[in-house]
């Protein structure tokens, strides 16, 4: 995990990324915390980076709006780490399968 100077490790954004890093390792995918201003980032790969507040995760589905042309987010509530893990790693196979869509 990467610190930011001047925040506190222990906010409840820092604690959802950690649990849902450690729902990823156990999948045999490695994450990248880093955090601040209320926020924590996973970087999972150069296209998938889940973020939360400490009450759900967001992640860019690969998709853009009809409607707006705008980029649809996936969003699971962060009390469930162990599930919002299984969406974060079908996303990443998406990724693998070279589906992701460009904005």
């Amino acid at each position: 995990m990467t610190i930011v100077h001047g925040t506190s490790t222990r906010t409840p954004a820092v604690r959802a990324a950690g649990l849902l890093e450690d729902e990823l390792a156990r999948q045999g995918v490695t994450g990248d915390v880093h955090w601040g201003y209320g926020l924590a980032l996973v970087f999972v790969h150069g296209d998938l980076v889940v973020w939360t507040d400490g009450t759900v995760y967001r992640w860019w589905a690969g998709h853009l709006s009809q409607r707006t042309g705008r980029r649809l987010y996936t969003v699971y509530g962060a009390d469930n780490p162990s599930t919002a893990a299984r969406g974060v790693m079908l996303r990443y196979a998406e990724l693998g399968r070279g589906q992701n869509l460009t904005a």
